[in-house]
């Protein structure tokens, strides 16, 4: 693969600061309340439901011009949830990607447009077989 672009971020924990190397993200992470931190700060689920969301969104626009179909005005919201792994006693992730489609394309076009940008979503791919992950269709 021929690397287009690297996003370099350096953080100091969980509780600390994750600042990018070109200065355009600085901010300061938390433990959210319900794992016993004071929540005054992002942390590194709300920061990957971001990123997964944007790209794809941004995806899920390529497949609609790809295939010819006007999306319109498309939202991802992504959920991502931390919890104990029943198999290792460690820590596993969940996630859900709630695509907001014009009603016009509540329908298999639209599923089918959301299935495709999944599959090809950088964030999908990285995360396929790893994680559960829910699609839903607003």
């Amino acid at each position: 693969m021929d690397t287009l672009y690297t996003a370099t971020v350096t953080a100091t924990g969980r509780d600390g600061r994750a600042v990018s190397s070109d200065g355009q993200l600085e901010v300061k992470l938390a433990f959210p309340p319900a794992l016993g931190g004071d929540g005054k700060g992002t942390n590194p689920e709300q920061l990957l439901a971001a990123g997964w969301a944007a790209c794809f969104t941004s995806t899920l626009g390529v497949v609609g011009r790809e295939a010819k179909i006007a999306t319109g005005k498309i939202s991802v919201t992504a959920e991502i949830g931390i919890g104990k792994d029943d198999t290792d006693g460690g820590f596993a992730l969940t996630g859900v990607l709630r695509v907001k489609l014009p009603e016009d394309l509540q329908n298999e076009t639209g599923r089918k447009l959301v299935e495709q940008a999944h599959a090809g979503c950088p964030y999908s791919k990285a995360t396929r077989g790893n994680i559960p992950v829910e699609l839903i269709i607003e």
